[in-house]
């Protein structure tokens, strides 16, 4: 055997997506033995990983070398600092030297296979080599790379006794689109100029490159305007509420509107910097025409409606009717005025400043959820119909955005909005970002319009994740598995026309950035596969297996995340004989879930759930908890009967 331990360190062995380790002989030797130990956990996953034999440690001192430093100064200063803080190693950066431990190579040569983002990650025992096209690949390259070092590397402070190893693999890997997305609504709440850069340090660990910033609607608007004072004056304040939104009673006149806050063009010019030397793009969205109380609040003449000079910036009561369904009735206009010149005028001197102040080619308008009950019963829109020769609401809300496209494209930009824009007509060089489903996305890139994929089925991070029980109620659901399965580019589409993908945190329920890192993971880990793994990589039992490695990763960062695939799936209904009954249903493998109606708290030695369960007539409180084998994973539920009860009406 020994000639044989010689032989094989040398050997590459290939690891599909559904086999992260290798299996050999017990007898083969240790260099194996550690191989076996080390999982590879890269997300999103790569386009091609082969694993090798043996395992690079990181040396006392190590060197990063790179001939060219152009675009490559976060690479160098990521890398340098995971390593100097976690494992005290003395890193120092060099442009020449015999046997540097990372060298970092821009190809002098293009390879045609990698584009603009991709990257090979070769790791051998004793040296690491990350090539790219580009400086973007580096990045994405040396992101992979952390990742497979243990989940101690993500300490904020020094870890001691810890192996420093990494397994050898080459890794071949660039993205599938080259939009890959997220949004961050920062108009519901103000998050501050460094919660956003902490939201971009995280994105850009999951190959993440493009910001949606939701910067206006009712609730404030936050980018400074010269020349428009209100807009951060009057319109990015609100009175601080505390509580379930959209059921807070009305504010008083006394109550001080100190909540919120707003970016200047100096912030805004910092975040665009910071965005762009981690290779991220940010895309500005001013929502317009509807979602629009906090523009009217700082200037009432906007408004088609004379009573819009007694409104104020929304503090999260009630403003619109949904019962009837989409467009909802507005209690009070929030739109602004499709036939007042001074909309116009007031939208050029807006996209005259935010064209200059964010590069990127794309200024996103919004165009949802306006309503229309204000335009119908206006007799300046009236006139505007008859003018213009518009039969409906919707070919008025369509002169509007044609109008707005127009202002966009005057300043040098594209214009982008979302898939309401494509009734009543849209312009043929609108893009569109279709959220209400496929459907419309499917249509708009039939259509030739470039389209963004951002569906609520699949990619609406602000719907809740787990049971209402342990997390704030939102009016839907999606889970992890579910947003595994989004497919940005669905064989029924032109793929040309799709440009991109990306998931949405609209944050009405979502009032600090502890709570947005709960939303977004794990189940941006997702999105991030959907948008630059291959489609045939997916595997949804091994996705599982590296979002828990994760997980470990997350909690030696202390980022907070949602625990919900440990928790079950709680559904409720009436037997044939109107008895209450409760479906557990796990979301992963591996789990043993057991319950309890007397009160007390439950632990594996409780009964265990196999069938569904028949609440007792007099039971009080149901409590659940998840175990992997005699391991607590899950949270401990406790949910009143009482509200089981609700659940079945």
């Amino acid at each position: 055997m020994k000639k044989l331990f010689l032989i094989i360190p040398f050997y590459i062995f290939a690891i599909t997506s559904n086999a992260q380790t290798i299996v050999s002989e017990p007898e083969i030797g240790e260099a194996e033995t550690e191989m076996v130990q080390t999982p590879i956990a890269i997300i999103p996953e790569p386009v091609s990983v082969l694993k090798k034999a043996g395992s690079f440690t990181l040396p006392e001192n190590v060197s990063i070398l790179t001939t060219r430093k152009e675009g490559l100064k976060q690479s160098i200063a990521f890398l340098s600092e995971r390593i100097t803080t976690a494992t005290g190693k003395f890193v120092s950066t060099v442009t020449q030297a015999n046997h540097p431990t990372i060298k970092l190579i821009l190809n002098s040569q293009e390879d045609a296979q990698l584009g603009a983002e991709g990257y090979k990650l070769n790791v051998n025992p004793t040296q690491v080599v990350i090539t790219a096209n580009k400086p973007a690949g580096i990045f994405y390259g040396v992101q992979s790379f952390i990742q497979l070092f243990p989940s101690e590397i993500e300490s904020k402070e020094l870890v001691n006794n810890v192996k420093w190893k990494a397994p050898c693999v080459d890794v071949i890997d660039y993205p599938k689109l080259g939009w890959r997305g997220l949004m961050f609504d920062v108009a519901r709440h103000y998050f501050t100029k460094q919660e956003v850069k902490q939201f971009i340090d995280a994105m850009v660990r999951y190959k993440f490159n493009l910001l949606h910033l939701h910067l206006t609607d009712d609730e404030g608007w936050r980018i400074e305007i010269k020349g428009l004072p209100k807009l951060t004056e009057v319109g990015a304040w609100s009175v601080k509420k505390v509580g379930t939104f959209g059921d807070f009673t009305p504010p008083a006149a006394n109550e001080p509107r100190t909540y919120g806050g707003f970016y200047t063009q100096e912030d805004i010019k910092e975040l665009v910097q910071y965005a762009q030397d981690r290779f991220v793009n940010i895309l500005p969205e001013i929502d317009v025409p509807g979602h629009s109380l906090a523009v009217i609040a700082s200037y009432p003449e906007l408004s088609c409606t004379p009573e819009a000079v007694n409104y104020k910036v929304r503090s999260g009561e009630k403003i619109m009717d949904w019962s009837r369904g989409a467009p909802p009735l507005a209690l009070v206009d929030n739109t602004l005025c499709p036939a007042n010149e001074k909309v116009y005028s007031f939208l050029d001197t807006v996209l005259t400043q935010v064209a200059q102040l964010f590069p990127f080619e794309y200024i996103h308008m919004g165009g949802d959820e306006a309503p229309h009950n204000f335009w119908e019963k206006n007799e300046q829109v009236k006139q505007l119909m008859q003018r213009e020769g518009l039969k409906t609401i919707p070919q008025v809300q369509a002169y509007f955005e044609k109008r707005v496209e127009q202002i966009v494209i005057s300043k040098g930009k594209k214009f982008m909005g979302w898939d309401e824009i494509l009734e009543g007509g849209v312009s043929p060089t609108a893009a569109v970002m279709s959220w209400r489903g496929m459907k419309y996305g499917i249509q708009a890139a039939n259509e030739k319009h470039n389209v963004v994929m951002s569906p609520t089925d699949f990619a609406y991070l602000d719907y809740m994740q787990a049971d209402v029980s342990t997390e704030p109620r939102v009016y839907a659901s999606l889970r992890l598995n579910k947003v595994y399965q989004f497919n940005p580019v669905p064989a029924s589409v032109n793929p040309q026309y799709v440009i991109g993908g990306q998931a949405n945190l609209w944050t009405e329920q979502v009032y600090n950035i502890r709570q947005v890192e709960y939303m977004i993971w794990p189940r941006a880990f997702a999105i991030s596969e959907s948008v630059w793994s291959p489609a045939d990589k997916k595997n949804w039992t091994n996705f599982i297996d590296r979002t828990e490695q994760h997980f470990k990763r997350l909690d030696q960062a202390e980022t907070k995340y949602s625990p919900a695939i440990y928790d079950p799936i709680i559904n409720v209904r009436r037997s044939a004989d109107r008895q209450l009954m409760v479906d557990l249903t796990p979301e992963i493998d591996g789990l043993d879930i057991y319950y309890s109606f007397d009160n007390s708290s439950p632990d594996r030695f409780y009964p265990k759930y196999t069938t569904a369960l028949q609440v007792p007539k007099d039971a009080s409180m149901m409590r659940i908890i998840t175990y992997r084998g005699k391991d607590v994973v899950g949270r401990l539920i406790s949910i009143p009967v009482s509200d089981l009860q609700k659940r079945t009406k």
